[in-house]
């Protein structure tokens, strides 16, 4: 049951990704990132309606308290790498995850990854390595002198590791509350805080036309099923493992990227998402 709600995860994920790109090609990316987040609150505020609200001890407001703000940065650092960059080059290195998983879960949740699961680890950061081959004819760090070069490549590596920690944490407070609980309340507490951070970039306007409404719709439809998929996954597994799982969302990502967006190299870049994808696998299989 984990991975097929990793998979759908990773499914819904990609999909929200690449309708969210579509809108950026014409709004302010912190709008965009505000709109997934409004859009979203219908099915998830919708949601508790049908479960028993938990009771809150001291380690859910304190986790919840520490993983907002580095929450509120990765929704920045996200949403601007998908603008900058294309999604094939991007979203795969989110796949290193679960390498920053090794150490931030052990240190957050004590928990540990097995030797097959480090060497799903280690394939999946080839696998970003891959995805710049084209890069390399002149030297053979060529593709670390890319992704350097590459901001939204930056923004992404520094999303993955901050979402090592938040995932931890998330874990943690779904311990001690529930999955879909946390999932809603969660996401209705970081739409309030970013909204502010929307309105001042955005020059206090956040309005949008009537026509708007249903791709709009679309991204937070998708984006809410994302994240109830994903606290229920990550409450019946090991996080590096829900997460390596929900990394596939990188194949789907480099399929929109080259039907959507007519991304180009993207056999190349597949050869980088298989080896990822062999990587999950094999932690799949060893756990």
């Amino acid at each position: 049951m984990w991975v097929t709600l990793s998979l759908l995860t990773a499914f819904s994920l990609a999909t929200s990704d690449a309708l969210t790109k579509k809108v950026l090609r014409t709004r302010d990316e912190y709008f965009v990132a505000w709109i997934r987040l409004l859009f979203a609150l219908p099915l998830l505020v919708a949601s508790l309606f049908f479960i028993e609200i938990p009771h809150l001890d001291r380690t859910f407001w304190l986790a919840t308290v520490c993983a907002l703000p580095l929450e509120i940065l990765t929704l920045i650092l996200y949403t601007k790498a998908l603008k900058v960059s294309p999604m094939s080059v991007t979203l795969p290195f989110l796949a290193l995850t679960p390498l920053f998983l090794i150490i931030t879960s052990y240190l957050i949740l004590g928990e540990s990854v097995s030797i097959s699961g480090t060497a799903g680890i280690v394939l999946m950061a080839a696998g970003a390595y891959t995805l710049n081959l084209h890069k390399a004819r002149h030297s053979v760090l060529g593709p670390v002198r890319a992704i350097l070069k590459e901001k939204g490549s930056l923004m992404m590596i520094g999303v993955a590791f901050i979402y090592s920690i938040t995932s931890s944490l998330g874990k943690m407070v779904i311990e001690h509350s529930s999955p879909i609980f946390f999932g809603a309340f969660y996401c209705i507490l970081v739409t309030v805080l970013f909204t502010q951070i929307a309105l001042k970039m955005n020059k206090w306007n956040l309005s949008f036309r009537k026509k708007d409404v249903a791709p709009f719709a679309s991204i937070g439809l998708t984006y809410s099923i994302m994240i109830i998929c994903h606290m229920l996954a990550i409450s019946l597994i090991n996080v590096a493992y829900m997460i390596s799982i929900k990394r596939t969302s990188l194949l789907f990502g480099i399929i929109y990227g080259h039907f959507l967006f007519r991304e180009e190299r993207i056999a190349e870049k597949a050869v980088g998402g298989v080896i990822m994808l062999a990587g999950f696998i094999l932690i799949v299989i060893g756990n």
